[in-house]
């Protein structure tokens, strides 16, 4: 007879086997070449059934959701190490069960910390969140980079003619005229285009108002695509011979193999996301290892990286050959007449000159230091190199205007909008609009301007001006930073949020002379400081509705908890 010890020490043998079974059985799971067309070669048959292929597993996925999920999403949620990737029969697979487990840390878990963050109170419905990015940055909204814009739905939203339990009546209808003071982007004015309602915008940044009189203006087309091939052709030829395409062709070519080998996709990242690797401490490892390769490249082909003058942005931000090759397509540009082709150009340019600047993938947005040498870059989890041509981002762009003008052109009212350069605090809206279309002058000061959809600028977030500085100093557009209301170079002391109540206020008191009695102004703003009860009443209005809407799909890389309200003001 077996004692209890003997049967106990039994057990533990096969608790031990068990593990390591199971432990052999897991890796497998988790290897990128697991053979799960013959589940009858391991150990259990079941968990085959979870998985799908990119197509299968974007299908699943819009209908858990109830919102459009795309291959291309699928596939970045692989590449960027969010869930595993496998391969049945050589095609890529994913396991349903981490698909669920990623969408319910992304979807339920942020929903739910965000209400105990922001509120209860919060509108979900006017996040929109089941929308693709392709759709909140449709044809011209995406067609230059700005800080701080809003989605058009958002827009939409307030501006067509459908109701609900939000939204009760309808505010504006085609034929009526909407402003708005701080035009931006240019987005309530292209989507006031699309609803057939005349829209007048007004910004102090003239580089800001020509975006949006690009965005709005219809041009011809193929005249647009002959000059763009011209000058790509142009360029092409200008670089053809340069020193910089034999350094960047084999820089490319040490930079793979070196990636391949440190950096493989997509396990590097699976094992990031998972932290059982620290990005930081390795990625600077392996920075340090790949230098002497790339400063071995640089001295064998003789580049100059970095300008002589350090004084203009131009010159602290981009590489010694950016810098000429875009000083030479802008001669190009020029040298054009025709006004409306000349500063569509002008607005490819600024674009490529954005993504062409020196720095790191992840600081676009926010510039830290300019960087000359190659780096590890977060963002794309492998050793990045800075750009020495803006030949790839001037074709790209070039074609993606293209696309965006034409889609555009399929929705095109004809109605009337237009950015005019100016304070608002101050403008004198029918005598600039007299100058510009003498007769919808006359219809604007009959009709009146029914209300306001805008966006004001934040207290002390973004310095308007300087995010397209590069384009200043090219263009040599005036700069009227001074007259920026809430900048954030004046903070968000007590001082400065005065100063801030005082401009809103003086713009919405301007505004008023143009307006029908029966205004309806929605002003969208992440109001923390408790600001626009002040503003409303220095303005002789009355705020008779509030809706608090999260901010969700931030480019930026802060993704804390954020919302903004949309304050609906009437007259007193």
């Amino acid at each position: 007879m077996i004692s209890k010890y003997e049967l106990d020490k039994i057990y533990r043998m096969k608790i031990v086997v068990y593990e390591k079974q199971a432990s052999s059985f897991l890796n497998n799971i988790n290897s990128r070449d697991i053979d799960v067309a013959n589940p009858e070669h391991n150990t259990s048959n079941e968990i085959f059934d979870d998985f799908f292929t990119i197509k299968e597993a974007a299908e699943w996925a819009t209908k858990h959701l109830n919102r459009i999920v795309s291959n291309a999403n699928i596939s970045y949620l692989i590449n960027y190490g969010k869930i595993k990737k496998y391969t049945r029969e050589n095609t890529v697979v994913v396991m349903k069960s981490e698909l669920e487990e990623y969408y319910k840390t992304y979807s339920g878990k942020r929903k739910s910390e965000w209400k105990d963050k922001l509120g209860d109170d919060l509108n979900w419905a006017l996040s929109f969140d089941n929308l693709p990015e392709k759709e909140t940055t449709k044809h011209v909204h995406r067609l230059h980079p700005y800080k701080g814009k809003y989605i058009p739905q958002l827009v939409k939203y307030f501006l067509d003619n459908h109701t609900d339990e939000y939204k009760p009546e309808i505010y504006f209808t085609s034929g009526d005229i909407v402003l708005d003071p701080f035009a931006g982007s240019g987005t309530t004015l292209v989507e006031a285009n699309e609803l057939g309602i005349n829209a007048i915008g007004i910004d102090i940044s003239s580089f800001n108002a020509m975006i949006d009189n690009c965005k709005l203006t219809k041009v011809d087309i193929p005249l647009l695509t002959n000059f763009i091939n011209k000058i790509t052709l142009k360029l092409i030829n200008f670089i053809k011979n340069s020193k910089i395409n034999e350094f960047e062709e084999k820089l490319l070519q040490e930079l793979n193999i070196f990636n391949n080998k440190h950096f493989p996709v997509p396990e590097y990242k699976y094992k990031v996301t998972r932290k059982e690797i620290n990005p930081q401490k390795y990625g600077e490892e392996k920075s340090a290892l790949f230098l002497p390769i790339y400063e071995r490249l640089i001295a064998e082909h003789g580049i100059q990286l970095k300008q002589e003058r350090q004084e203009t942005f131009l010159d602290k931000w981009f590489t010694q050959q950016i810098r000429i090759e875009i000083e030479y397509v802008y001669s190009l540009i020029q040298k054009i007449e025709i006004e409306d082709i000349r500063n569509l150009l002008c607005v490819i340019l600024s674009r490529t000159m954005r993504s062409c600047r020196a720095t790191t993938h992840s600081d676009l947005a926010t510039l830290k230091g300019a960087v000359t040498t190659t780096y590890y870059c977060g963002k794309h989890g492998k050793i990045c190199k800075p750009l020495f041509s803006i030949l790839k981002w001037w074709q790209t762009y070039s074609k993606d205007t293209i696309v965006r003008l034409l889609e555009f052109d399929k929705l095109r009212t004809n109605t009337f909008q237009k950015c005019l350069v100016g304070d608002s605090r101050t403008i004198d809206i029918y005598k600039e609009i007299e100058i510009i279309d003498k007769s919808f002058a006359e219809y604007l000061k009959k009709k009146k301007i029914k209300g306001i959809f805008s966006s004001p600028p934040y207290v002390g977030l973004i310095d308007y001006h300087e995010q397209h500085a590069y384009a200043y100093d090219l263009f040599k557009f005036p700069r009227h930073d001074e007259l920026e209301i809430g900048p954030l170079f004046k903070g968000q002391k007590l001082e400065a949020q005065q100063s801030y109540i005082e401009g809103i206020a003086t713009v919405l008191n301007n505004s008023k002379r143009f307006l029908v009695d029966d205004y309806d102004i929605f002003l969208v703003a992440n109001d923390k400081y408790n600001l626009y009860p002040k503003i409303a009443d220095a303005a002789g209005m009355r705020i008779v509705k509030q809706i608090k809407r999260p901010v969700l799909n931030r480019t930026e890389r802060d993704k804390k908890a954020y919302c903004e309200i949309i304050f609906h003001l009437k007259n007193k």
